[in-house]
């Protein structure tokens, strides 16, 4: 039973599909053709998985096998591993071609531009790199298309599973594990003025070369410089610095002046038997510094129609603006002749927000403006609009930040969790028939 190997896998099964049905009509002169293309090894509902499919993925896996040095595994589990794959995936494919879930050209492109971008490379050094490889880089891009296709279908059909409720997001946030993960890390600067001895003036005379050291440091000196200059400690030659540590990890020394300082404040002397402890907040980073700028803004929308052409669409924005401009009421306005049904009733009102939700033509004219602007009207997928910034502010979003976050963290969990129950339900609720004529040495 000859292999196929010069046409894509796919192409293939699109022969052995388009023939399948007459499978479950006995037409065995049809199926004979079949095979004669490409073997089959499996009828999953609609689809056929093929044989040069499965020598192909178990070609591919013992090669990076072979590359990690790996100790190869049984050929017969191997592919009966690699056969369960690829019926589950031939169910959620065909779950996502009933669905309409189609990944378009421009869709795949940016997803192959991320793994080149991942490698330091452009879109053609990252082709040259996979043909070099023995890849074809159209499979390649085939290859990414279908793992898309997989990943949507997942999240529609998965994600409809999930529940998460806001005592699940309290409950985690009080956890040890959450304060664990979200804790701050803090990058500390730190200088010792040793002092030997335990004579007076010696301490005395230390004492007074610290508080001018901190005086330096809180007139704008610079920490490393001085680190060098005068640190006793065994990090004088890095500037003093302790790199990047959590609040568990800080020195018990001076950790809580540490956690209740602000980036670039400097503490007071600290005192201990080695000397005089010198320590500035150089950066902290996590959730609780998370800040976001918003803009309170509002905005009409008109759209063309079947009784009103584009550019009597745009025409109208211009006159509304004039209207603005002269003088009349945005918000009335806005109720009378805009033709966004969530922002119109509230004369246009959009609310606080960082423009993260907004089409990139809405938010660039959104950041632009000046409070109190009002924009030239602009087209976007929507319509034209015309905009207004009311208000500006820097939010801290810490405590948004710390739900976000525990969401996520809950949602992963339970994706995963649902995921392997959906897959096992699809899994025994397919018509899957196993064909033999393929062995482990293929």
């Amino acid at each position: 039973m000859p292999i196929v190997s010069s046409a894509s896998a796919s192409v293939r099964r699109r022969c052995a599909v388009a023939l399948a049905g007459a499978l479950a009509l006995g037409a065995v002169p049809l199926l004979a053709e079949i095979e004669r293309l490409d073997g089959i090894v499996a009828i999953v509902n609609d689809d056929v998985v093929l044989a040069s499919e499965l020598l192909e993925r178990r070609d591919a896996v013992l090669e990076r096998l072979q590359q990690q040095g790996a100790e190869l595994p049984p050929q017969d589990a191997l592919m009966s591993q690699l056969m369960e794959r690829l019926v589950i995936e031939s169910l959620q494919l065909q779950m996502a071609d009933q669905r309409g879930i189609v990944i378009d050209d421009e869709t795949l492109t940016e997803a192959v531009n991320g793994f080149a971008r991942q490698n330091e490379m452009t879109l053609d050094e990252f082709r040259a790199a996979l043909e070099q490889d023995g890849i074809s880089y159209r499979q390649f891009r085939e290859d990414v298309r279908r793992e898309l296709q997989l990943q949507r279908v997942q999240r529609l059909l998965v994600n409809r599973r999930i529940t998460i409720t806001d005592q699940d997001i309290d409950d985690l946030i009080a956890s040890a594990f959450f304060q664990e993960m979200i804790s701050d890390e803090y990058r500390v600067g730190h200088i010792l003025l040793a002092v030997e001895g335990n004579a007076a003036e010696t301490i005395a005379k230390a004492a007074e070369a610290a508080e001018g050291i901190v005086a330096q440091l809180r007139a704008g000196a610079d920490f490393g410089q001085m680190a060098i200059e005068h640190s006793a400690a065994s990090t004088a030659l890095e500037g003093g610095d302790l790199g990047w540590r959590r609040a568990g990890g800080l020195p018990s020394l001076f950790a809580e002046q540490i956690v209740n300082m602000s980036p670039g404040e400097t503490a007071d002397p600290i005192r201990n038997n080695l000397g005089f402890h010198i320590v500035q907040l150089l950066e902290q980073r996590g959730v609780s510094q998370q800040r976001q700028m918003q803009s309170l803004v509002r905005h009409i929308l008109v759209r063309p129609s079947a009784i009103r052409a584009p550019e009597q669409t745009r025409e109208l924005a211009f006159d509304l603006r004039r209207r603005v401009v002269a003088g009349e009421d945005f918000a009335e306005i806005a109720k009378e002749h805009s033709e966004d049904p969530g922002s119109a009733l509230a004369g246009g009102e959009l609310g606080w927000t960082d423009g993260s939700d907004f089409v990139p033509e809405f938010r660039a004219v959104m950041d632009a403006l000046e409070v109190g602007q009002v924009s030239e009207p602009f087209p976007s997928t929507h319509g034209w609009h015309i905009v207004q910034v009311q208000e500006r502010r820097d939010q801290d979003m810490s405590e948004e930040a710390r739900r976000n976050m525990a969401m996520t963290v809950l949602h992963n969990r339970r994706f995963d969790e649902e995921l392997q129950e959906w897959l096992q339900e699809i899994r025994d609720e397919a018509h899957v028939e196993l064909r033999t004529g393929v062995d482990a040495e293929g």
